[in-house]
């Protein structure tokens, strides 16, 4: 992956809200789906049919950043309550009633990269976890809301960090948003906290995900042995939501919005 900053053509714009479309379409499936007693590995099930049935394919599917990394075995990733990202789907592994789980699918539409994750309540989870998941998706906004073309984007992080802090959560560091859209992961990386490193500008027909990852507890993390799943360190609840968007000529037009979140 080079340092430059990928400038969007209209017509790659379009293929790439299609493939983000394809994304928003497959999260909205698992609305009515997701509930106790169910695997994460039916859910991986479930997206990888869609995935295939729109003549699309599954980015994280034997995705491997490294050399020495495993490939990602599945379709999408399942992270269920300290889990915060990359978690593997299993048929043994069953949500139960108070679960809180994030599903992230990216899929790949003719070429063009759709990249997108979501919260979903499990049963009737308590008053920490369900602030918890509201409280992820408002830093996402306050993101997204920073996003301005001519502004720096540090400008998100900051944002991003503002919220979580006025909430009394904490951000991850370890992982952060990124370029998309022509490759999977492009230039810029996105930081979700407060931070003078991203000092790039922001320019219209720039494509990129803000992601931020909001712990309940401490902000540090844990790598599990798979090589993958990530947790919190002190096994705090985690959330994430993840949206992909477009600089346009006076903020950003979410490329993955459903109406709804």
């Amino acid at each position: 992956m080079g340092s430059d900053i990928i400038i969007k053509s209209d017509a790659q714009i379009t293929g790439i809200r299609q493939a983000c479309q394809l994304t928003v379409a497959i999260l909205n499936s698992l609305e009515d789906r997701i509930k106790p007693g169910i695997s994460t590995g039916l859910i991986d099930q479930w997206c990888a049919e869609q995935i295939e049935a729109a003549g699309a394919i599954s980015a994280a599917l034997n995705y491997q950043p490294a050399a020495e990394q495993k490939p990602f075995p599945n379709s999408v990733c399942t992270s269920v309550n300290h889990t915060i990202c990359h978690g593997i789907p299993s048929h043994e592994k069953q949500l139960r009633d108070g679960d809180i789980v994030n599903v992230d699918v990216t899929v790949v539409l003719d070429g063009y990269y759709g990249d997108s994750s979501r919260m979903y309540l499990v049963g009737n989870p308590g008053t920490l976890p369900r602030s918890l998941c509201t409280g992820a998706h408002n830093c996402l906004m306050r993101g997204i809301e920073a996003v301005v073309p001519g502004e720096r984007f540090a400008s998100i992080g900051a944002a991003i960090q503002e919220e979580a802090d006025q909430c009394g959560y904490s951000v991850v560091r370890e992982y952060c948003g990124h370029g998309t859209g022509l490759e999977f992961h492009e230039p810029p990386q996105i930081l979700h906290y407060r931070n003078s490193r991203s000092m790039q500008i922001i320019r219209p027909n720039m494509v990129f995900t803000i992601e931020p990852m909001i712990n309940a507890g401490e902000r540090h993390t844990r790598l599990l042995a798979d090589g993958w799943t990530v947790v919190t360190k002190d096994r705090s609840l985690s959330a994430q939501w993840e949206h992909t968007v477009v600089v346009t000529d006076t903020g950003a037009e979410i490329l993955t919005a459903n109406g709804k979140a």
